[in-house]
């Protein structure tokens, strides 16, 4: 009756092995290192930087704990701050060497994690640690929507004028009026016959003829989807920027997420420099096409052998992941990256990696042009960054070119995907203003994961002590079972890789008395059952079986209203709710199967069980008026079988 199968205690073993190894590097704290990164977009990090790494701290005589690539950076982990300060300085020297204004790489003073390798090697990782845990600074930045409606109104009316250009519709004059394009006509069958041609080119835009006699007009505004996908696209390239932007500064978890239809949250944890941060986070990125210089004069100037001709530059392109090589580019700037649309990676007629990209009406007039005339030549795509550019690539031409075509070559299929990438997010969408910024110091973050971890720990030992006070041995199963909920939520959250803040902290201590709450229902259920004259082995069995629909019920309606609150709130909202709810799944899983398990462990197999020991248990008199009280037969701490 109160048996588990062995499988049942297997896997409630597992389950505890896996949360303890999973939990166990939150216990380590942290050690001072070097964080590596990309402080262009042009330069990628990967394992040939952590091998250059290694080699320049092993002809230093430093010994790190190790040097990891983790993700888009390298970190080195040391022993003390001493160690860290002096292989910040070699290893700046090694990758930068003396490239000081503009540096291809940043190298940062971090903190990582203290716990040793063989767990790192399990991607056992520790919780990251919000802002107002480590310290550093928020931004709430206003993203300009006007001036993203403004740009598409403009952007609209340049193909509108190639569309009627193109299919001999002669018109009295197109201008933009707000976000509104009005097409003025002289007669009303060229009016329509217009309206015919554009309503099908542009079916994100509703025409809306006006005025009369000789002053006929067409006015064109952009649906409500139109505008929602306008403010999308702007805010979410805005975002992608901002995540290239910020690797510069060597934050570990940068945290950028929008909130509203155009405010984006930007959180820093770990940086206190907030005028380097605003510098970083409002930096301008331009992408120009010019023309390569393959004439004899450049072609000299490329060698060595000669000037640069007059008319043209000398840039760097960057080809594979680390070879630099100069190229002589024309000063003439055919289109700029206010007219490219959209870069997406994709393939070929012959299956080979290519990007493709989409521009604007003027953009596609202007390649067309100057396609024809230089079919055979290359084109640079030049990438301007903090003043200085750097040529992405130089594809051949060859053929004319129109609003959509495509760049080919020997490139890999990552390679196309992260030249799209650098076309598509050089610069913002539309122009951002920072609304609210605010610093938050590592003491204060140090004394609020103190009190957090005092008010968890303390309400868990509180709790427990009352259980085991009131509930004797069934108290000490339910204090274990707690015990086991937090480590499976803490588990939890590690694996996922969550931040953890001072909202997620105020969820945890909320979760231990949820979850409590229903070992108080169980027992309870026991003693109700055992007042009812139930041998123990039945009624711990009634008990668990019958408070199972109430514990069920109580947990759902809780897991909406955590539901409601991770689906529409942001921010600290949204960071208590994830808590919250996986606080309640675990709690269900500790409470009931968990708790279980212990009480059939140890009441189990005991096949003529007398008592047991759930605390005191008032049973009603078996004679009305016995002795004259309502209630007797006290039993404390053990209640015999009847």
């Amino acid at each position: 009756m109160n048996r588990y199968p062995l499988w049942k205690y297997a896997l409630l073993l597992v389950a505890l092995l896996v949360g303890f190894i999973y939990t166990l590097p939150n216990l380590f704290g942290e050690a001072p290192a070097v964080q590596v990164s990309s402080a262009k977009v042009t330069v990628k990090v990967d394992d040939s930087v952590r091998q250059r790494v290694e080699q320049a701290l092993a002809q230093a005589n430093l010994k790190p704990d190790f040097v990891h690539l983790e993700a888009n950076s390298v970190r080195a982990r040391f022993a003390d701050p001493d160690s860290q300060l002096k292989a910040k300085d070699i290893i700046s020297r090694t990758l930068n060497g003396s490239e000081t204004e503009a540096p291809p790489y940043v190298v940062a003073l971090n903190l990582v994690s203290r716990s040793p390798e063989w767990l790192t090697a399990l991607h056992a990782f520790p919780m990251y640690l919000g802002l107002d845990l480590r310290g550093g600074v928020h931004f709430m930045m206003q993203v300009d929507m006007k001036a993203a409606l403004t740009k598409k109104a403009d952007s609209l009316a340049s193909d509108v004028r190639t569309l009627l250009r193109d299919k001999n519709v002669r018109h009295a004059g197109i201008a933009r009026d707000g976000n509104n394009v009005v097409i003025n006509f002289r007669d009303e069958a060229t009016r329509a016959q217009a309206l015919d041609v554009i309503r099908g080119q542009t079916t994100e835009v509703g025409w809306t003829p006006s005025g009369d006699g000789s002053d006929l007009r067409l006015t064109g505004a952009l649906t409500p989807a139109a505008v929602i996908a306008v403010q999308d696209a702007a805010i979410k390239q805005n975002i992608t920027t901002l995540h290239n932007r910020v690797n510069e500064l060597g934050v570990a978890e940068p945290v950028i997420q929008q909130q509203g239809r155009d405010r984006v949250i930007v959180q820093l944890p770990g940086v206190q420099d907030t005028a380097k941060a605003k510098d970083i986070i409002g930096r301008t990125a331009t992408l120009e096409l010019r023309m390569v210089d393959e004439t004899a004069e450049g072609q000299a100037a490329l060698t060595g052998n000669g000037p640069v001709p007059f008319g043209s530059e000398r840039y760097m392109e960057r080809r594979g992941d680390s070879d630099l090589t100069p190229i002589i580019v024309k000063r003439a700037v055919i289109i700029t990256g206010d007219n490219l649309n959209d870069a997406q990676p994709g393939f070929d007629e012959s299956h080979n990696a290519s990007v493709n990209l989409s521009v604007d009406a003027k953009g596609a007039r202007i390649m067309k042009d100057v396609s024809r005339e230089n079919i055979g030549k290359r084109m640079a795509i030049i990438l301007f960054e903090k003043g200085k550019g750097e040529v992405v690539t130089s594809p051949v031409i060859r053929g004319e070119l129109g609003n959509r075509f495509s760049i080919t070559g020997s490139m890999s299929t990552q390679q196309a995907s992260d030249t799209a990438l650098l076309l598509r997010a050089g610069s913002l969408a539309a122009p951002m203003e920072i609304i609210e910024e605010r610093t938050i110091g590592p003491s204060l973050g140090k004394e609020n994961i103190d009190k957090g971890i005092a008010s968890v720990t303390w309400g868990f030992l509180a709790v427990a002590v009352f259980m085991c006070f009131y509930y004797m041995m069934f108290g000490v199963f339910s204090a274990l079972a707690l015990g086991f909920n937090l480590l499976l939520l803490l588990a939890v959250l590690s694996l996922m890789q969550a931040t953890l803040s001072l909202p997620g902290i105020a969820a945890i201590a909320l979760v231990l008395g949820m979850a409590i709450d229903a070992n108080v229902l169980i027992n309870e259920r026991v003693r109700e059952e055992l007042r009812a004259g139930l041998a123990p082995q039945q009624a711990i069995h009634a008990g668990y079986e019958r408070a199972w629909a109430t514990i069920l019920d109580s947990n759902v309606t809780t897991l909406i209203a955590g539901l409601a609150l991770l689906a529409f709130g942001s921010g600290p909202i949204k960071g208590f709710a994830v808590v919250h709810c996986l606080g309640i799944i675990t709690s269900m899983i500790s409470s009931v199967m968990f708790s279980r398990a212990l009480v059939n462990l140890w009441y189990g197999r005991r096949k003529r069980l007398k008592g047991v020991s759930i605390g005191t248990v008032w049973k009603p008199a078996t004679e009305p008026g016995a002795a004259g009280s309502q209630a007797n037969d006290v039993v404390n701490d053990a209640v015999k079988a009847p």
